[in-house]
């Protein structure tokens, strides 16, 4: 057991099913800290045996047959990958005594500003005895941390010999219990929204409570997309004496993904708020938190227990890394899409790589392929798109739908399927077949239809094809879901590279033809209410008009937001171009002129 001191100021965040399925093997070593999938425990099983035979490790299998084999493939292979990092990283803290480097390129990736990398300089230069080194190193040097992610609206319900199982073996909480369950010391992630009955499941894991030093051996870090979410769920888990570690605040557009609109709330105002509520934040939560402690006769810290704040989507140069940091007092930056672009650190096979290495804002656009019915940022040309689109022109659309993970459609009997699957597609088109449609609706209708992916194993495949483990039951498709960032990265980096790009030490983007981040999410919401306002049949619903107006109010009230900020720091920072606030003036037109259609 360990306790995970952050040392980089940026993680890398869950990237689709596989692509960061085995990050934390490749980087936490290295002090970063990185987030896994934990959707498809047949992947994760994969990866496992794949692991041990590559370590020379004894694996036994876990097949579906064995009950509560989900929760179990999970725990052994958190397992697993934690041994691994633990092994990597004291050989990388021992390599000091083989005259090798290793040691040396880990200090100086850190930032020039960082205590550790000082406090190791000093020290070298004061002592030269191993044994003193070696001390040293064990006291202050720390791996990142192996966090894992539960989706939450992913809690299928499961089944055995055709009788439904109970609700701990849903989807969702079986996953919880598989990293409950693990040995590892880190942080579980529950992003897209609430899920009540799961967060209640939290409550029978006594590793998310506090000890009598208020130590937390597995903490909550909630994805959350503005201050409301964040402060509902906080005080909901704090009621059951559930402490939220940290609020990681995302992009509604401007991410790789699912993409949530969120009402045109945009994100400097949103990270302004957490800065102005923080501390309410903290203090109202922890209030819940010590009275629910004391009700079960658990250990109650004196004081709030750390509450980190962070944010990730569309952050692209070392400018914005640093200004989100002092600006909004930011513990953290993710940094997801350009480390697609590292094969160093994520699962992306050459065909998508080279893909992503060539693609421009046109070629990266929000999709309706997702059959949870969000918007899902996808890449054109992707290989499982052009899967997808072979078995429409068969008279085969859908997917055999091997994992089974979004089963959630109830629409056709009382266990659900999903909607992406060629069951599903093919009621649907016998259902369209029968409404006497004219040749246009018919088509827009079925296109509708067909447009759902499989990305619950397309996410994954990449894993398995850039490891060499075999496709035969997924297929060899490949989704890739990049934030628009991902457009100004034109070559694949080394870790080392990206690292020094975040840091500042080196530049991977054309800075004088990429937008500013806020800019780019700005135009994102902007057209993204030109598309909804375009696609929505007239006259407009009362229902409707509230929410268009609703949202270019609230684009509105964001832009006054940067224009106030962008004067104040216009002449200070190179994060913000020259012109930024004649162009925060056209978008403000551009907005106007669009919405005076649902006036």
């Amino acid at each position: 057991m360990r306790q995970i001191n952050t040392q980089h100021t940026f993680h890398i965040p869950v990237m689709g099913i596989g692509f960061t399925i085995d990050t934390p093997v490749k980087v936490a070593h290295l002090g970063i800290s990185s987030v896994i999938s934990l959707v498809d425990d047949t992947l994760v099983e994969k990866m496992r045996k794949f692991y041990c035979e590559k370590m020379k490790l004894s694996y036994e299998p876990i097949t579906e047959k064995q009950e509560d084999h989900r929760a179990k493939r999970i725990t052994e292979y958190l397992n697993l990958v934690d041994v691994l990092v633990t092994e990597k990283f004291t050989a990388m803290k021992r390599s000091f005594e083989e005259k090798s480097d290793e040691l040396q390129k880990y200090i100086d990736s850190f930032p020039n500003f960082s205590e550790i990398k000082k406090r190791f300089n000093e020290f070298i230069q004061r002592n030269t005895i191993k044994e003193d080194l070696r001390q040293w190193l064990d006291e202050h040097l720390h791996p990142g941390s192996i966090d894992v992610n539960i989706m939450t609206k992913l809690d299928k319900e499961n089944y055995r010999n055709n009788e439904k199982l109970p609700t701990e073996y849903n989807d969702a909480h079986a996953a919880l219990r598989g990293y409950a369950n693990s040995n590892l010391c880190s942080s579980i992630v529950f992003s897209a929204g609430m899920n009540p009955r799961l967060y209640g499941s939290i409550e029978k894991y006594d590793d998310f409570y506090p000890d009598e030093r208020g130590f937390i051996k597995k903490k909550i870090i909630l994805k959350v997309s503005d201050y409301r979410s964040a402060i509902i769920q906080g005080k909901f888990l704090a009621k059951k004496g559930l402490w939220v570690s940290e609020y990681r605040i995302e992009s509604g557009l401007n991410c790789g993904g699912h993409a949530f609109a969120s009402d045109g709330y945009l994100l400097g105002p949103i990270l302004e708020e957490f800065k102005t509520h923080r501390q309410d934040l903290i203090n109202t939560t922890h209030e819940l938190f010590t009275a629910a402690l004391k009700t079960k006769n658990r250990a109650v810290p004196v004081s709030p227990l750390p509450v980190k704040i962070s944010a990730q989507g569309g952050v692209g140069t070392a400018e914005e890394h640093e200004f989100l940091l002092q600006q909004y007092g930011l513990d953290t930056i993710g940094w997801g899409s350009p480390f697609l672009l590292v094969p160093e650190t994520t699962n992306v096979d050459t065909h998508t790589l080279d893909l992503l290495c060539k693609a421009k804002e046109e070629d990266l656009y929000l999709s309706g392929i997702s059959p949870l019915g969000v918007p899902f940022n996808s890449l054109r040309g992707n290989t499982k798109d052009i899967e997808k689109q072979n078995n429409i022109d068969k008279g085969r659309p859908g997917s055999s739908c091997p994992r089974k993970h979004v089963e959630l459609n109830t629409e056709f009997g009382e266990k659900a399927i999903c909607i992406s699957s060629r069951e599903y597609q093919f009621k649907k088109i016998k259902q369209l077949d029968t409404m006497n449609l004219s040749p246009e609706e018919y088509k827009k209708r079925y296109d509708a239809i067909t447009d759902k992916s499989c990305i619950c194993v397309g996410l994954g495949t990449a894993a398995l094809l850039v490891n060499g483990i075999e496709t035969k039951k997924e297929g060899p498709g490949v989704s890739v879901c990049p934030g628009p960032n991902i457009a100004y990265f034109t070559r694949t980096a080394t870790l080392q590279e990206m690292m020094n790009h975040i840091y500042g030490r080196l530049s991977l983007v054309c800075e004088e033809t990429r937008p500013n981040m806020f800019i780019k999410e700005l135009k994102l919401y902007v057209d993204y209410l030109k598309s909804q306002l375009a696609e929505t049949a007239q006259p407009f619903s009362e229902k409707q008009l509230k929410y268009f107006e609703t949202f270019r109010q609230n684009l509105d009230e964001g832009i006054a937001y940067y224009k106030t900020l962008f004067g104040d720091f216009e002449k200070k920072l190179a994060v913000l171009k020259e012109d930024i606030l004649g162009e925060l003036e056209k978008i403000r037109l551009q907005l106007h002129a669009c919405t005076a259609v649902a006036a």
